[in-house]
């Protein structure tokens, strides 16, 4: 097995990381993540000047190119030093490019993805219902009834994450109601955000602050046809390959989360001098950095082999799960040992230990908690569906 990145992905990861040192620097995203009413449009800006809004988008269309692997480089590189913000990448990147780029129609990609690769348009996701979280099917209330033309949408959706400021809202809705499994009669449509009938609200939140998450309110939105993707009634076939490049891009971030976590916590332990001599001398917290250390190539390992997968049009369902559960989970563990690690300044927002460990806790709850994760990896090797 040949676990090297090829001289492609390689150059790719060390211009990015030289990007992101001097234009994107810790400091400042501790600076963009203190205002949570204040959407970091600067940061979308530096993305659009490098290009990156067009990464995993066809040329044909305006944009960079490059598969599942060069994505995940990108993620990583962003959150090494961005944490949760590297979602104002991440999010067009998913609700937009990847969805539209797979079951748009041609109309749509030439409508659609020159905007996105050029950084004019942002997407936000609304799956999640109000009384739902992972059950989205079982909560499905949100529905589309067919008008002239189009279809009317009604219903409430919840962690919209930058619907405030997104262009457009990729919705789930049920279409049919007369269906024997939950996943059939389900729509997606991508719904321009700032049309009458929608209301958004903000909502505060623990970590990701200016990314912004909100609820939104539908009443009477109409969306014609050419704004349904793929096949109506047949959605939740459709996003399956979608969901599982969604949980590789979580663990990018979590691996980036983790690199960050680790180059600060090395530092921090040589220049902090107690009892005589650099902290980085005691067992203790050599155990802990240690612990750290490996959590971080287990999870470099489980990401380029759930990519590779991908990237090969194989079937990592198995493994994204696996991946997304397991780097979440570790994520959270380094940030809090580097807290711990750092004592009251990894408490201080001058730091970004507690920046981390806010921003990685997330990720043990969505896009699919980790309880539910471990449900689908236990029915995925062989045991009866718990749920």
């Amino acid at each position: 097995m040949d676990f090297e990145l090829s001289e492609e992905h390689r150059a790719f990861r060390d211009m990015v990381n030289r990007w992101v040192e001097t234009e994107i620097p810790k400091t400042w995203a501790r600076e963009l993540e203190r205002d949570e009413h204040q959407y970091p449009f600067a940061l979308w800006d530096k993305f659009t000047e490098a290009g990156f809004h067009g990464i995993g988008v066809d040329e044909a269309y305006g944009g960079q190119g490059g598969d599942v692997i060069i994505q995940m480089i990108l993620g990583r590189a962003l959150a090494r030093s961005l944490g949760g913000l590297a979602w104002v990448w991440g999010l067009t990147s998913f609700a937009g490019s990847k969805s539209i780029g797979i079951y748009g129609t041609n109309a749509q990609k030439q409508r659609f993805l020159p905007e996105i690769a050029a950084g004019k348009l942002r997407a936000s996701i609304g799956f999640t219902e109000p009384g739902g979280g992972t059950d989205v099917l079982g909560a499905l209330s949100t529905n589309a009834v067919r008008a002239d033309g189009g279809w009317v949408i009604n219903g409430e959706k919840i962690w919209c994450t930058s619907s405030h400021v997104a262009d457009y809202i990729l919705l789930l809705a049920r279409t049919d109601r007369n269906v024997e499994k939950q996943h059939h009669g389900v729509t997606l449509f991508f719904v321009p955000a700032k049309q009458e009938g929608i209301e958004i609200t903000p909502l505060l939140k623990l970590g990701l602050r200016s990314v912004g998450s909100c609820q939104v309110h539908f009443k009477d939105v109409f969306v014609p046809d050419e704004l349904v993707l793929g096949e109506p009634g047949n959605a939740w076939y459709m996003l399956l390959p979608t969901l599982n490049n969604e949980r590789i891009m979580v663990g990018a971030f979590c691996l980036g989360v983790i690199d960050g976590v680790l180059e600060d916590a090395l530092s921090y332990m040589k220049e902090r001098r107690a009892f005589g001599r650099p902290i980085g001398a005691f067992q203790s917290l050599q155990h802990y950095v240690a612990d750290i250390a490996i959590w971080q190539k287990q999870i470099e390992l489980m990401l380029h082999h759930a990519a590779w997968l991908q990237s090969q049009g194989r079937d990592c369902g198995l493994e994204s799960n696996m991946l997304k559960v397991t780097a979440s989970d570790c994520a959270v563990r380094a940030a809090d040992h580097g807290i711990q690690i750092l004592g009251g300044m990894g408490y201080s927002a001058e730091t970004d230990m507690q920046r981390y460990w806010r921003d990685a806790r997330l990720w043990r709850i969505g896009p699919i908690s980790n309880e539910m994760g471990r449900n689908v990896i236990a029915e995925q090797i062989g045991l009866p569906r718990s749920f």
